[in-house]
């Protein structure tokens, strides 16, 4: 005996096909909601619904399996029956997480879940605590980013499918290492996506990016938070994941008394405790709201961090000043990467010229740990017009001055698949529609975008084209070259020395501090005894913090005791002997 049952209030006539067969379904009840038990029916039953008189079967909103892709009929999947050998298993506290971002289809040759085990022991080698999967739900095609997700309760049929997710979960648990989940409630893909037959899922009375906004606060929104709410738990509780990261929640149009996010993190924290297992949400954020990271109690969504695209931004543009275009114009000095290193967001309620608006507000109080830095991810990456990697903008040693400031700075660090040692292969955006009218869609519009921005559209690569998607995959046989080697190497060094010194772990306000000079080019970072200096002018002595001693430098320092000389595009490490007291108390190294 198996229950079906569907929301759908754009329907006066519900049937149910399972097994072969079709019946009338039970409803509506007061909530919209169909219901129909079907005694010969289970796990592995494929089935699907017939609304009113469209002689087309569509898959569940809420399927859990689509074994023959997002437009065919859903599979009945038995949450339960998955042997867990995880019971031991607590997440790291995300203070103390090195985040690993990675996309299953292009982490790995054979781009799969059960493929990406096989490379658990050499994250969990480099110092790694999370690995955070780009979006695994169910979307058109056998490749793509996984933004363009329809079935969300589904995983992605070529990755491996449910089984295959929970594999993975279960090995890297083994292996110490937790696992995020990016998940996308901000919208549907523009294939696959039927939820509108069965109800009003999307609004037209906001807009997005992508068309219509997800119903978050007009008539029947309960059902969609539900919808959304009881996906987060799936992803958690069935499939052991340790945290989600939430996609753009700036797209979230939602005026409700209890904001989505509220909502959401008010239930992951209840499932936190029945489950006694720490849980994390992760916010992508452009706002610069401090509520979306400041606690229910003092007023904010509860959402324990958010990615900080203010320091990856004024970082990037330093290390690459000819990088001015898009929101890179509101960047471009080191006082601007000092400030984000202290204060977290540089806009903070000054005037954007991007946005042409007054942007943000300081996160005053709030822990550093909230708050994720990095250098690369796969949209700073991916939504360049080629794809291309910082180590390919701006050099070998300017990529090592990057790796050092993000894994020394106050943030929470993430770095994104291949960075490590400085990976030759470009992150694309690619994309495997069947419809050809869209597919040329997407095509036509990948160049218009890049072409306004002054870039030759016949050097951008085309989304829909299969060699995209392949040369976006690692080359793991770089290892073995010499250059990636000293990269690895020197991430390895980096997450070695953050893990073991207890300056670089702590994320309190006001205990990071950064002189700079944007002449010289050169800037310095204190973090209790651990002080970080940059150079990226031309050669010249800097005065050592006195009894300071080198624990890593990017290239050879000539050091007298009284004063350093670093090279251009060099970093060095030091630790001091004491610290000094600030007029406010804090502590700075001499």
């Amino acid at each position: 005996m198996h229950r079906f049952e569907v929301w759908a209030p754009f329907a006066k006539r519900m049937s149910l096909q399972a097994g072969g067969e079709v019946r009338a379904m039970d409803g509506p009840d007061a909530r919209s909601w169909w219901r129909l038990d079907v005694e010969n029916a289970g796990p592995g039953t494929d089935y699907g619904f017939f609304l009113d008189d469209d002689p087309k079967p569509y898959p569940d909103p809420r399927s859990q399996w689509q074994p023959r892709g997002v437009h065919e009929l859903s599979r009945v999947y038995d949450q339960a029956q998955f042997q867990w050998t995880d019971a031991e298993f607590q997440a790291p506290p995300l203070a103390s997480a090195v985040i690993y971002e990675l996309h299953i289809g292009t982490f790995t040759p054979e781009g799969t879940l059960d493929a990406a085990i096989n490379k658990l022991d050499y994250l969990a080698e480099l110092g790694v605590t999370h690995v955070e999967l780009m979006p695994v739900a169910a979307f058109d095609g056998r490749h793509g980013w996984g933004y363009d997700g329809v079935a969300l309760n589904a995983v992605h049929e070529p990755y491996g499918g449910p089984d295959g997710l929970k594999r993975l979960v279960n090995a890297a648990h083994q292996k110490g290492l937790a696992l995020l989940l990016d998940v996308v409630y901000n919208h549907f893909g523009p294939s696959g996506n039927y939820t509108g037959k069965f109800g009003p899922y999307i609004v037209g009375s906001h807009h997005t990016p992508w068309g219509g906004a997800m119903n978050l606060e007009d008539a029947q929104a309960y059902e969609v938070r539900r919808f959304l709410c009881d996906n987060a738990l799936m992803w958690l509780r069935d499939y052991h994941i340790d945290g989600l990261r939430i996609d753009a929640v700036h797209a979230f149009v939602d005026r409700s008394a209890i904001h989505f996010l509220e909502q959401l993190s008010t239930e992951v924290e209840a499932l936190q405790a029945a489950l006694a297992r720490r849980l994390v949400l992760i916010a992508e954020s452009d706002l610069n709201d401090p509520r979306v990271v400041t606690p229910r109690e003092a007023g904010g969504f509860g959402i324990d961090a958010q990615w900080s695209d203010d320091f990856h931004h004024a970082l990037f543009t330093v290390l690459c000043p000819g990088e001015r275009q898009g929101y890179y114009m509101d960047f471009g000095s080191l006082g601007q990467l000092a400030k984000a290193l202290e204060q977290t967001f540089v806009y903070d309620g000054i005037y954007s010229r991007y946005r042409k608006r007054i942007h943000g507000k300081p996160p005053a109080g709030l822990s550093q740990h909230r708050f994720l830095g990095y250098i690369q991810d796969h949209d700073q990456v991916g939504n360049r017009a080629i794809g291309d990697r910082l180590s390919q903008i701006a050099g070998m040693e300017r990529a090592k001055i990057a790796a050092a400031l993000v894994l020394t700075s106050p943030f929470v660090p993430m770095l994104f698949q291949g960075e490590e040692w400085a990976a030759s292969s470009p992150f694309q955006y690619f994309a495997d529609h069947a419809d050809p009218q869209l597919a040329r869609s997407v095509s036509e519009g990948r160049r218009r975008e890049f072409a306004a921005f002054g870039w030759n559209p016949a050097t951008i690569p085309d989304p829909e084209n299969r060699a995209t998607f392949q040369n976006s995959k690692l080359k793991w046989n770089e290892l073995n070259l010499p250059v990636h080697a000293e990269m690895l190497e020197w991430y390895r060094a980096l997450i070695r020395l953050r893990r073991h010194t207890p300056d670089l772990n702590g994320g309190s306000p006001r205990k990071t501090r950064v002189s700079c000079d944007q002449a010289s080019q050169w800037l310095r970072m204190d973090r209790g005894k651990i002080v970080v200096i940059c150079n990226l002018g031309k050669e010249r002595c800097f005065p050592a913090p006195r009894g300071a001693r080198i624990l890593l430098a990017s290239q050879e320092i000539e050091h007298t005791g009284q004063e350093m000389r670093l090279p251009p595009d060099a970093v060095v490490i030091l630790e001091a002997a004491e610290c000094a007291t600030l007029p406010d108390g804090s502590e700075m190294t001499n």
